[in-house]
């Protein structure tokens, strides 16, 4: 990949290719539980480099609009959240969610200004404990659909969420890549002579030792997805363990199941070089963790693990909190929390990773995969307009990840996969 490729496929803000190309997606902007109170603080996003508020009216509906006042650009942060409208401290402008201006207190009523006015709103739905919006054209939006990780309401989806100071793609690049989880994870990941990926309470084990997996990819329209074969602990000769991992294309993945749960990843660029990186464990709620139990699992907590805007407290300044004396005890990292574990990678690449000094071998191969697949993707947009995962090329129903010992005269790619519910 040339230096001019990498930053094409990394950059997002303003007119930047990438980031038009995930304008056309419903896009995350927040948590729920950011604004849960109806008339409560309106709160800051940033999605993309531009900067937004989001706030839950006197109806309960959340809005999402530009973050400055129309007026002079003052912050609508500060407003006043009331009768069903954002009210600009400044001057008084009010608005709601649909960007109507329904009052200007510093200007005659017989004016007719405010009729004039219209401030920048988005199109918003509320799915899965997220507030998503359309950022794109409204004349390429299509209606919102359910992502895989989160098919029917009749799922719980847990979400962990921190704000990484690094670019998108060197984190997805991270979640697809199933090599690098038998030694950054392999003290959480356990080797067992167990028939499949099982979670204990404070582990997930797996039946192999196996650390150079050997990689298949197939492409699809939203992505593609790929199996990573591994020797599996018991019955070596007759079967693999198979691992499937699925790119949504932009920027989401759905990681291999265990036995009780299904996870799953989604990044949604605040700017070049911060990502509000999403961790999910979705499923039956009988087997599904709650949020907090599967944040304190992952090391995510908010008030113990980052603060109260989903920053991380452990950083390279402070190390991550590496224990020396834990790795010498035998733990590979000595670092808590496996997204922990994956942070303290991906932000010591740098911002914005040169990827065109990398040397990459056979486990690499989805990483490839997937950098030609965007670049390319990104070439057919800007030719037709079509964005790749979007519309026509999204996902269909059903799409999942799978992990299981299956006997080497099965294809992976036509094995009966199905979410664990």
């Amino acid at each position: 990949m040339t230096p001019e490729e990498n930053q094409r496929l990394c950059r997002v803000e303003g007119r930047a290719p990438m980031g038009q190309l995930m304008r056309r997606h419903w896009l995350a902007v927040c948590l729920s539980e950011e604004v849960a109170e109806a008339d409560g603080a309106p709160v800051k996003a940033r999605v993309l480099g531009e900067d937004l508020v989001v706030f839950r009216d006197s109806d309960g509906k959340v809005g999402v609009m530009a973050e400055r006042c129309p007026h002079r650009g003052a912050s609508l942060v500060y407003a006043r959240n009331e009768d069903c409208a954002l009210r600009c401290l400044y001057h008084g402008w009010k608005m709601d969610r649909d960007g109507n201006v329904l009052e200007m207190a510093s200007e005659p009523v017989a004016s007719g200004f405010a009729d004039k006015v219209k401030h920048r709103a988005y199109p918003v739905e509320e799915w899965a404990g997220y507030v998503w919006a359309y950022l794109g054209p409204r004349h390429a939006m299509t209606p919102f659909v359910p992502p895989p990780w989160a098919p029917s309401e009749n799922v719980r989806v847990a979400v962990a969420k921190i704000v990484i100071p690094c670019n998108w793609a060197q984190i997805l690049e991270g979640q697809i890549d199933s090599a690098h989880s038998s030694s950054l994870h392999s003290s959480d990941m356990v080797p067992a002579r167990v028939d499949g990926a099982i979670a204990t309470d404070e582990q997930w084990l797996r039946p192999s030792t196996d650390k150079s997996p050997r990689l298949q990819v197939e492409r699809t329209d939203y992505g593609f997805r790929y199996a990573a074969l591994r020797r599996p602990i018991k019955d070596a000769a007759a079967n693999e363990y198979v691992r499937q991992t699925v790119f949504l294309a932009p920027a989401s993945a759905l990681i291999p199941p265990n036995n009780r749960y299904n996870v799953a990843n989604m990044n949604v660029p605040i700017d070049d070089v911060t990502t509000a990186f999403y961790f999910m464990a979705w499923g039956n709620p009988v087997h599904t963790p709650e949020t907090e139990t599967w944040r304190k699992f992952l090391g995510t907590q908010v008030g113990i693990d980052l603060d109260h805007r989903y920053r991380p407290l452990r950083s390279e300044d402070n190390a991550y909190w590496q224990d020396r004396q834990a790795m010498k005890a035998g733990n590979f990292t000595g670092i808590r929390g496996i997204p922990n574990q994956d942070m303290s990678m991906w932000v010591s690449m740098g911002p914005i990773a040169e990827r065109s000094e990398d040397r990459l071998g056979a486990s690499d191969l989805a990483i490839v995969e997937f950098r030609r697949r965007m670049l390319e993707a990104l070439g057919a947009f800007e030719v037709s307009g079509a964005a790749i995962g979007a519309g026509p090329l999204a996902p269909p129903a059903g799409t999942c990840a799978y992990q299981g010992i299956v006997p080497k005269a099965t294809d992976w790619r036509v094995h009966d996969a199905r979410p664990v519910l």
